[in-house]
């Protein structure tokens, strides 16, 4: 009989988040899959957990995806966990899950806290429809044509960006998309969490005098164009 491959979402920061299935589901699965065996086992700790860890990232996917597979077909239930949050969201894992599922093997989700939802929840911009952009192009000339190819889109815009390329992220942004709504949220349940909202000209002057440079990945998240956003309720907003 086929194993089970088990989605696992994973707390952003504050270990408290950790869902009651999740740790049931550390505790009866064989193996735990991880981009870091050392943020995994951190995790495993503070649960009491002890599991055997196997390293899964996107530099060994190529030889450990074979591995994995074997596994779940001797019958093994396999957890696949993330640095944060979910896996496959701007992680490793969704080749694993597509092969799994393809070949038969039963995949479950055990959903957990994302970075995405909980910067747009915060931000007090409309969530009706929005895009998960990910990370833009670290070239300046590749990431203004790629903040321009999403431009005109009907909807809020959701981005990760590393601390040390904010400042000219935000400054790019500001350039293409205008004066928008923004808020950049960096430290997501940690202790030292901070939503800072205002527009994206503001955001761009403030990180990029910022003294000393913000530390832990940052989440943006920049309102729809100003026709979308100025209507007089955003249940209103008509999408085409």
């Amino acid at each position: 009989m086929s194993g089970i491959l088990w989605v696992c979402g994973t707390p952003i920061g504050n270990l408290q988040d950790v869902s009651l299935r999740l740790v049931e589901t550390l505790k009866a699965v064989d193996l735990v899959a991880c981009e870091d065996t050392r943020r995994a086992l951190k995790l495993l700790n503070h649960l009491g957990i002890r599991k055997r860890l196997v390293s899964y990232h996107e530099h060994n996917a190529a030889h450990r995806l074979p591995l994995l597979l074997q596994k779940l077909h001797e019958g093994l239930q396999l957890a696949l966990v993330t640095d944060a949050g979910m896996p496959v969201v701007s992680d490793p894992g969704w080749e694993l899950v597509r092969e799994a599922a393809a070949s038969g093997i039963a995949v479950r989700v055990v959903p957990g806290p994302s970075a995405v939802v909980s910067a747009l929840a915060v931000s007090g911009l409309p969530g009706q429809r929005f895009w998960f952009e990910g990370f833009l192009p670290r070239q300046p000339k590749r990431r203004r044509e790629r903040l321009e190819a999403l431009r005109d889109l009907p909807g809020t815009l959701v981005f990760f960006e590393a601390p040390h390329r904010l400042a000219a992220s935000l400054q790019a942004m500001a350039e293409v998309l205008g004066a928008r709504p923004a808020a950049c949220a960096r430290e997501l349940t940690k202790v030292h969490e901070e939503v800072v909202r205002g527009s994206l000209v503001e955001l761009a002057r403030r990180f990029e005098q910022a003294e000393p440079p913000p530390l832990g990945e940052c989440t943006i998240v920049v309102g729809p164009p100003p026709a979308l956003l100025h209507c007089e309720s955003t249940k209103n907003i008509q999408y085409t």
